[in-house]
This record gives C-alpha cells, sequence and structure tokens, in this order.
C-alpha cells in the first residue's frame, strides 16, 4: 500500500511539474502578442486575451481562468497587480438599438459602445470579478470577489458588490500617506477625497 500511494505521488508530482513547464513554455512565446508586456507577467496560457490591445506593467499575475476581451478599445494595466481565478474584463459592448437587424448580425459600432479599462499599480482583484468597459480602477484599489465594477474606482478604494460599490478605504489619509511616502518615496496621490 506504501509503494502503491509513493507511485501515486510521484506521477502526480510529474504531472504537476510537466504541467508548470507546459506553462511556462506557452506564456513565453504569447507574451509577444501582448500590445506590451513588463517583466516578471505570470498568466496562464490558456486564458482568454485580445492580446493586441492588452498592455501589462512589471510584476501582474493574472490568476487562472482569466478573460480579457479589448477588441477596439485598450486594456491597460500597472505594475504590482494581482487578479485572481476567472477575473474578466470585457472594453465593449454589442449595439442592441439598432433596428431590423439581429443583434448577431451587428458588426457596426456606435461611438462610447468601445471604451479602455485602465487599472493602476499596486491593485488586487478578486476571484471572479467583472470589470467593464470605461472603467479606471486608482492605485491601491481592491475589488472584492465576484463584483462587478461599472465605475470608476477612487485609489486605494475597497469595491464590492453588483453593480460595485466603494465599501471604504485601506486606511485614513494620513496612512495613506505614509504608505506612499514608504513605497515611493513621495506622495503620489492626491488624497482631498478622503477630507
Amino acid at each position: 500500500m506504501k509503494i502503491q500511494k509513493s507511485i501515486f505521488c510521484f506521477v502526480g508530482l510529474l504531472i504537476f511539474y510537466l504541467k508548470g513547464i507546459q506553462n511556462r513554455i506557452g506564456r513565453f512565446f504569447l507574451k509577444y502578442l501582448f500590445k506590451s508586456v513588463g517583466k516578471n507577467v505570470k498568466f496562464q496560457y490558456k486564458d482568454i486575451f485580445t492580446f493586441r490591445n492588452i498592455v501589462l506593467g512589471n510584476d501582474v499575475y493574472i490568476g487562472p481562468h482569466a478573460t480579457f476581451l479589448a477588441a477596439e478599445a485598450q486594456i491597460s494595466v500597472g505594475d504590482k497587480v494581482l487578479f485572481g481565478p476567472n477575473v474578466t474584463i470585457i472594453t465593449g459592448n454589442h449595439p442592441i438599438d439598432l433596428r431590423g437587424k439581429f443583434i448577431y448580425d451587428i458588426v457596426e459600432k456606435m461611438p462610447g459602445e468601445d471604451m479602455p479599462v485602465i487599472i493602476s499599480d499596486d491593485v488586487w482583484v478578486g476571484a471572479g470579478a467583472t470589470i467593464l468597459k470605461g472603467v479606471n480602477i486608482g492605485r491601491g484599489a481592491v475589488i472584492a470577489a465576484g463584483a462587478v465594477v461599472n465605475i470608476n474606482i477612487p485609489p486605494y478604494a475597497i469595491a464590492g458588490g453588483i453593480p460595485a460599490k466603494i465599501i471604504k478605504y485601506r486606511g485614513q489619509k494620513t496612512d495613506l500617506e505614509k504608505h506612499e511616502i514608504i513605497i515611493y518615496g513621495e506622495i503620489k496621490t492626491d488624497f482631498n477625497y478622503l477630507d
């Protein structure tokens, strides 16, 4: 029984290791499809990306089963950003007010139907969150698991819900200013919105 368990453990570890190699090789080649990609970016090679309109900064981790769709507008992700599993970002909509055509057959876009998504540095997006067109997520923000974000999120805000609302902030103004001095060497955010 112990020998059988040892063999199964060995085979399991071997499969795990080989899948890791496969992912690293796939990621190595797929990085060249992005509009631009920084250093130390990790994603699953099987995830769904419209590469040509996606910009990723340095030290970005995208959890498994991500879907980043940027048909015409751009998705920009800053540095030191974490995405949990099953995160979706979509920069566009389909027109629904044209008469005489099935939605499936409409290919032309109206102004405002595709808008960029900007995610600043030091953001954490929880598992299963969805970020929709035109959203700007500020530095240091946290998006709760399962949130549907259709509004801009200010720096250091914690947002969650469907649709997402600001729940609270990651600290008081003075705490966040100290945080930025430690991290960046200076205060980079205008915290007047916290007064």
